[in-house]
């Protein structure tokens, strides 16, 4: 196991420390469309985490309900 990991890091540490510059970000940087991609990406994830913590919600008065009956 722990060769595993020490294959799978041996190949992984590299691509970490690759930081080349990424033409199409410096254009989307320099033309202000960075800012609404990440809004967008920022409006999904919060929608996302705000329809599990709803179905939480609904589960769990659910699992009360199911509870009391038993």
């Amino acid at each position: 196991m722990k060769s595993l990991l020490v294959i799978v890091f041996t190949f992984i540490s590299p691509l970490l420390f690759a930081q080349e510059e990424v033409p199409m970000a410096d254009v989307m940087r320099s033309e202000g469309k960075i800012y609404v991609v990440v809004a967008i990406l920022l409006t999904i994830l919060l929608g996302l985490i705000l329809y599990v913590f709803l179905m939480d919600r609904k589960i769990s008065g659910l699992e009360k309900r199911i509870n009391k009956k038993g």
